[in-house]
């Protein structure tokens, strides 16, 4: 068993319920997030309130799972984000579990 932790942008939330459904993954929480990026940008520089961060509204999903389950994830996510025209990709890691109850 190990620990998949998924983060996308508010907007792909149903396309990550569909993919973690494609791969068999039934049982699954998630949480609202605000995403952050380092750097300036053209945007930020033009904002009224330039010296304020804003993050991104977004979503972590995370499901402790079987590895069979996880590797089909990754492959739907890869096929997903090579479809994408924006630079927000879904992203994903595996955690191994020692111990659980």
């Amino acid at each position: 068993m190990k620990l998949v932790i998924v983060t996308a942008v508010e907007e792909f939330q149903k396309d990550v319920l569909k993919l973690f459904k494609k791969a068999n993954i039934e049982s699954f929480s998630s949480s609202d997030i605000d995403g952050h990026k380092n750097g300036s940008s053209i945007l930020m520089a033009s904002s009224w309130f330039s010296g304020e961060k804003a993050g991104n509204e977004s979503r972590l999903f995370f499901s402790f799972t079987e590895d069979q389950y996880i590797d089909d994830l990754f492959q739907l996510i890869e096929v997903f984000n090579s479809n994408l025209e924006t630079s927000n990709p879904i992203k994903a890691v595996v955690v191994p579990i020692e111990k659980f109850i």
